[in-house]
């Protein structure tokens, strides 16, 4: 086999998966890694904001309006006007949030952090190249790193409603 072979396999690996762990995740807990990834921020504190979570995310304002509306829908979080600023909206994850947060399988994102991090420096910086030559290779150099939002019913048949 050659490197090109081998290449594109370890690529189809990555987003095999991906795609694994995001049936997974709408298996055991109903959610969207992307859903879960705005609970588990508001879990950290109990509490956060719309421009915390889009910061955080790397995503725009307009994208965390639209899970942030989902996850209320889903009775996962709720807004209400900050005490300190009532121009802002605080958002407080409910009981049923935090058991989905509870129920979850680990993050992908979580493991491959916990493993680059333990990286030396130099390995680091050697995949961190590699990875932006190759998304440069695809063409998606300047393609925003936004999840993909998909529509319709993700509710498992035991869930309300």
């Amino acid at each position: 086999m050659d490197r090109t072979d081998t290449s594109l396999i370890a690529l189809r690996r990555i987003l095999r998966a991906t795609e694994l762990y995001g049936r997974d995740l709408a298996r055991d807990a109903g959610l969207t890694a992307v859903q879960l990834r705005v609970l588990q921020i508001v879990a950290e504190k109990g509490h956060s904001t719309p421009t915390e979570i889009a910061t955080r995310m790397g995503v725009s304002q307009a994208t965390v309006s639209v899970l942030i509306k989902k996850l209320e829908g889903f009775s996962l979080l709720e807004r209400h006007k900050s005490l300190a600023d009532r121009r802002q909206t605080d958002l407080e994850i409910t009981r049923t949030g935090r058991a989905k947060v509870d129920v979850a399988p680990d993050a992908l994102q979580q493991r491959y952090v916990a493993q680059f991090e333990a990286l030396p420096d130099w390995e680091q910086s050697m995949i961190v190249a590699v990875l932006e030559r190759v998304a440069g290779m695809l063409d998606a150099s300047d393609m925003p790193a936004e999840p993909v939002l998909t529509t319709g019913d993700i509710l498992r048949h035991d869930q309300p409603g």
